[in-house]
């Protein structure tokens, strides 16, 4: 039986969202696609860098983003197919509002035979400026 590319897609969601860390995080992949992903994870005390801001570490902000660039990747060549982060710039922008969940989307724009580069934001829907975006370069799924 010949899977189509929802069934493909419905897989490799199911795939991130059980990978431990991912579930350790709180982080879910919500969408795939050619070559994007959107990935996002809730507010949570555990995740705080700064007690009296309540802010979220921004190690949570740059996993997000590298999983999301990750997935984005792998949807851009074959899906399952596993990729390494090679390199991943992050630029910070500002603080995610306290309280609010963080989205992630990332963007495959083009793929060689041994690396695949990616762009993404993630945000906190507050405010049009990202909290913070991300550009990298991944091993080549094809």
């Amino acid at each position: 039986m010949k899977l189509d590319e929802s069934d493909l897609a419905e897989q490799v969601i199911d795939f991130f969202n059980r990978l431990p860390f991912n579930k350790f995080m709180g982080i879910s992949l919500i969408r795939i696609g050619k070559g994007s992903a959107e990935m996002m994870v809730d507010y949570n005390n555990n995740l705080i860098g700064d007690s009296e801001s309540k802010v979220i570490h921004g190690g949570v902000v740059t996993t997000l983003l590298d999983a999301a660039c990750g997935a984005a990747v792998m949807s851009a060549g074959m899906p399952k197919v596993p990729t390494a982060t090679i390199d991943l710039r992050i630029d910070y922008m500002r603080s995610a509002k306290p309280g609010k969940m963080i989205l992630a989307k990332a963007n495959c724009f083009r793929i060689t035979s041994s690396v695949a580069f990616v762009k993404a934001d993630a945000t906190d829907g507050v405010d049009e400026v990202p909290v913070a975006s991300a550009s990298g370069a991944f091993t080549s799924p094809i």
